[in-house]
């Protein structure tokens, strides 16, 4: 129905499988001896995974048996919240996209019959159905191509597995939302971009939508030239807990001058808003710039979704200076704020801004 005509997402997020004749061929229930994975399947999985392209099931079978045969294959490990049982694939394939927490307009549906395709396509428009004669070529088509290949993409998978094990814990955990946080042992990470950072701080740019105090699209090579700017400071932030590493998950750039700091980006990304770290950037920005003996002063540009940052300035303790052609204006207070809460431990790259001023 929508195979690879008609409208497409733009980019890939995850590959939805279906399992007999398409990973492998064969009826597994029907007692067929599936010894390997069809060709070219094994090293598609892998290829996608280091893109930092995700994995998924939609299988009517019985679900010990697929994950048995699965992990008899050695491939169980990549794909994430399979929905291996009797319900519709296209129920299926919602509940993949929730679960993933992404939009389903970025899943591409894989599966031998036309009829499941259909029945995808036609519940879900914006998933990409894809005959399984086509699997072992997703690689080389551009749906499946990202502009930028980072580390943060051939971790996601891992990121992936590592928060489903956090949440698990949070779900059993009795105490207080606080008491939690503090078992995470976690560390945030601030330090200036780097030529390998550039991929992934225009990937936060145009991923985050709420957490983005201005919604200005800076390319990867605006974002190149203001890191090698003596003028500016371009900030990434990192966080990580005994469970392993959520990536970098935040972005600051500041225009510096001798008397005033504009800060004319800050953003977090939604993944970790929940972890008590929103404000941990923010408040290290306003540091140094007090550091250096210069005010700071945040830009903010509403969007039809990013009130949340407006709100943050505010009870950041941030005073409304005015507009300046439809940019608000906010003055930092004039006393530093505490840098981070008891449970979080922040590691930092100082920089001295007259080692990189002309």
């Amino acid at each position: 129905m929508n195979a690879d005509v008609g409208k497409r997402p733009r980019n890939i997020k995850c590959v939805v499988w279906d399992l007999d004749h398409t990973l492998w061929d064969g009826v597994l229930l029907e007692n067929a001896v599936v010894s390997e994975l069809k060709p070219g399947i094994r090293d598609t999985i892998a290829t996608l995974d280091e893109r930092g392209i995700l994995h998924s099931i939609a299988s009517r079978n019985d679900p010990e048996i697929a994950v048995a045969k699965l992990t008899e294959l050695g491939v169980a490990d990549y794909f994430l919240h399979p929905q291996i049982g009797w319900d519709n694939k296209s129920t299926s394939v919602a509940t993949i996209a929730k679960l993933l927490d992404i939009g389903i307009d970025t899943l591409a549906f894989v599966d031998d019959q036309e009829l499941e395709r259909d029945e995808v396509g036609f519940a879900h428009p914006e998933v990409l159905c894809i005959d399984a004669e086509q699997a072992a070529t997703l690689a080389d088509r551009p749906e499946f191509q990202p502009r930028h290949v980072t580390a943060d993409s051939r971790a996601r998978r891992h990121m992936y597995r590592a928060s489903i094990e956090r949440s698990t814990a949070e779900e059993h955990f009795s105490g207080t939302n606080e008491e939690f946080l503090a078992t995470l042992g976690m560390r945030f990470r601030i330090s200036p971009a780097g030529a390998a950072d550039i991929g992934r701080a225009e990937e936060l740019v145009v991923r985050t939508n709420q957490l983005n105090s201005t919604g200005v699209m800076y390319s990867a090579e605006d974002l190149a030239a203001h890191a090698e700017s003596a003028d500016h400071l371009l900030l990434m932030a990192e966080l990580e807990d005994k469970y392993g590493t959520y990536g970098q998950v935040g972005v600051a750039l500041v225009e510096r001058g001798v008397h005033q700091w504009r800060l004319k980006l800050l953003l977090m990304s939604c993944r970790v808003i929940s972890r008590g770290v929103g404000t941990v950037l923010l408040n290290y920005v306003v540091r140094l710039a007090h550091g250096e003996g210069a005010r700071l002063v945040a830009e903010y540009v509403p969007t039809d979704r990013n009130r949340i940052m407006y709100i943050t300035y505010r009870f950041a303790n941030f005073a409304e200076l005015g507009e300046e052609n439809g940019v608000t204006l906010l003055a930092a207070p004039a006393v530093p704020p505490a840098l981070a809460p008891s449970y979080l431990t922040v590691d930092t790259v100082e920089t001295v801004a007259s080692e990189r001023r002309r």
